[in-house]
């Protein structure tokens, strides 16, 4: 469950799916973004896959409709026209995700669809899911430059500050597009020799930086150091100022993470460097 901003809930939303509820949450969430002031209670219903467990689905649905005083919303993907049907029953406004998009595309095609439950998120496609594995192993095993082997496999090399955003960005890379992304720090070593780790100049075309506010770089690394000079304020400002000048000087390119959520730096990184396949 989920409080997107603090306080008493306004609404209660419930992800029902006969899979693992992702499609219907990832769905959900890019519509919900657009209602800013709203204060949500987020419940993920996955496997509802027999009749007894869509009957308790209506149960559930009631009780919190009761308990809020508002009926729920419900965001479903289920395919099994029968479960699906008793689970139409509840009292909530539903946003039938099959309904709305794959009925429309069976008139289009003119054909029906598989209706398959948990299509979308089956091995089905060994070569994609093997791809997504080894990225996460390659990306496990090059994180913050503990190892300079196998870097011309990668995609793309990830370099910035400590604290900049590298590592879940790589691993987002990795779990999501089957990207194989390395990442480096940028220490006062470097800045103190004006040059890139030597062995990144091999693979400069597959550099992209990331930076940061010193201000939020000093919070993060708080958490971590706090008190520290690692941490503090003056040392954030003249690293991120001289990491900043060293991507400007070698032509790579960079974006600030301060404000950006790991979807849009991941997608960024995808576009400037052309791996969208």
């Amino acid at each position: 469950m989920t409080d997107r901003s603090g306080g008493p809930f306004d609404r209660t939303v419930f992800y029902v799916s006969d899979g693992t509820g992702i499609t219907a949450e990832t769905f959900g969430h890019s519509l919900l973004t657009q209602f800013e002031n709203l204060r949500l209670r987020e419940v993920r219903l996955p496997f509802i896959d027999s009749d007894d467990k869509a009957y308790d689905v209506l149960r559930r649905v009631a009780a919190q409709g009761e308990a809020d005083g508002k009926r729920p919303i419900m965001f479903s993907t289920l395919v099994n026209a029968r479960i699906n049907a008793i689970v139409r029953d509840a009292d909530a406004r539903i946003l039938d995700l099959f309904s709305t998009f794959v009925e429309p595309l069976e008139q289009e095609f003119g054909t029906r669809s598989t209706h398959t439950m948990g299509r979308s998120h089956t091995a089905a496609d060994t070569a994609q899911y093997k791809r997504r594995i080894e990225a996460i192993n390659f990306s496990l095993a090059h994180d913050d430059g503990q190892s300079h082997k196998g870097l011309a496999d990668a995609d793309v090399i990830l370099v910035g500050v400590s604290r900049s955003g590298k590592t879940p960005t790589s691993l987002y890379l990795a779990m999501q597009h089957g990207i194989k992304s390395a990442n480096y720090p940028l220490i006062p070593e470097d800045f103190d020799r004006g040059r890139l780790p030597d062995m990144l100049y091999r693979f400069k075309h597959k550099l992209f930086g990331l930076s940061i506010t010193p201000e939020r770089l000093s919070e993060v690394r708080n958490e971590r150091r706090p008190h520290s000079r690692y941490a503090s304020l003056e040392n954030c400002r003249a690293e991120v100022k001289q990491a900043e000048d060293m991507m400007r000087r070698e032509g790579i390119s960079w974006l600030s993470t301060t404000t950006k959520s790991i979807e849009e730096i991941a997608t960024t990184v995808l576009q400037a460097l052309d791996l969208r396949g």
